[in-house]
């Protein structure tokens, strides 16, 4: 069970009351977890000298370390001086999570500089050394998330408003489109499909209709759809794409 800290009377903006739905972020969290842990398999996979297939797994790995790295400054923008300001009973929760993302930053600086190599010469000692670096990755990433659910969620979801939180969400929109050239073309199907199916397939359309424009489903439907399925395709070479748990 989440424990909720103890808030406080700390300055709050004028006019919307705290108070405000964070399951978006439980979802996100739920895709970092099954993209790291998918991620150190697909990579051994690759057989020696496919210089396509790295090629095509190294898209998908840069894109998963790119939302990693965003994901976290989104974090560190919008949400720790806000909560120790509204909650002081949050500072050392606070501190633990700005410790754990300097620690997934370090990971991701080893990782990083393996990937254009491998992609390059798609060898079995690069190969493995990326896949050994990315579970260390995994590893310290799934240390982190566990906490910020039980510590600082509930505390977000009492202090901030709405407005405040959907900042999150503008900020990692705003930075996806500016970075689309140098993601894979399929970037926001793949973004929208992974967050479709962190939902049973009963609760989609609602959550369509409540998250998204209308013109946004419309062009899901239309095409985003088919993009990330066949994206998942590609990336699994035909088999069945496991579920995200």
């Amino acid at each position: 069970m989440a424990t909720k800290l103890p808030s406080s009377s700390g300055p709050l903006p004028d006019g919307p009351q705290p108070g405000c739905d964070t399951a978006d972020l439980i979802q996100v969290h739920r895709i970092f977890r099954w993209l790291y842990s998918e991620l150190p398999g697909l990579i051994r996979a690759v057989d020696d000298g496919d210089v396509g297939r790295a090629s095509l797994v190294a898209d998908y790995a840069h894109m998963d370390f790119w939302a990693l790295h965003l994901h976290h400054e989104t974090e560190d923008l919008v949400l720790w001086d806000r909560l120790v300001q509204r909650s002081p009973g949050c500072v050392a929760h606070v501190d633990q999570m700005k410790a754990q993302h300097a620690q997934v930053a370090a990971e991701l600086a080893v990782v990083e500089p393996l990937l254009e190599p491998w992609r390059a010469r798609a060898d079995v000692a690069t190969r493995d050394r990326l896949a050994v670096a990315v579970e260390h990755l995994r590893d310290t990433l799934f240390g982190h998330l566990a906490p910020e659910e039980e510590h600082i969620v509930p505390v977000a979801g009492s202090v901030l408003t709405q407005q405040e939180w959907d900042e999150m969400s503008e900020h990692a929109n705003g930075a996806i489109q500016a970075a689309r050239k140098e993601l894979p073309r399929d970037v926001m199907a793949v973004q929208l499909g992974l967050m479709l199916a962190t939902l049973p397939a009963a609760e989609r359309p609602e959550w369509m209709k409540a998250n998204l424009p209308g013109p946004v489903r419309l062009l899901y439907s239309l095409l985003l759809k088919r993009r990330y399925e066949n994206a998942m395709s590609e990336l699994y070479e035909g088999r069945p794409v496991p579920q995200i748990p």
